[in-house]
């Protein structure tokens, strides 16, 4: 989530490319499991059989569902309480994201 903090970002850079705002990824997701997301800020696009959830329980097994079954939405994961369920006994899938991009190393502080 704060990896452009320290990074140079170009306006108007489109997506995927050097100093980009913006970069595309895919996360896999395996049959009638979960993987948690990374932590960071994601425009997650809408998938068949894919639910968006939080947990919600210090106990670390509440889960609930944010988003509805094949919809898609923003999502800000802390890397541990936030997840991708793949409910759908349809196979294995890839979900498509778009996450903040690294930016360009800064060389030095004045460069």
């Amino acid at each position: 989530m704060s990896l452009a903090t320290t990074k140079i970002l170009l306006s108007g850079a489109n997506a995927n490319t050097a100093g980009a705002y913006f970069q595309p990824d895919t996360i896999a997701v395996a049959n009638a499991s979960s993987t948690v997301l990374d932590a960071g800020t994601y425009y997650v696009y809408p998938t068949a059989n894919v639910v968006i959830q939080v947990n919600n329980s210090s106990a670390g097994n509440a889960f609930a569902n944010v988003y509805a079954g094949g919809t898609g939405g923003l999502v800000i994961s802390d890397g541990v309480n936030v997840r991708l369920n793949n409910y759908g006994g349809a196979g294995n899938v890839n979900v498509s994201v778009v996450t903040v991009n690294g930016g360009e190393p800064a060389g030095s502080t004045y460069a």
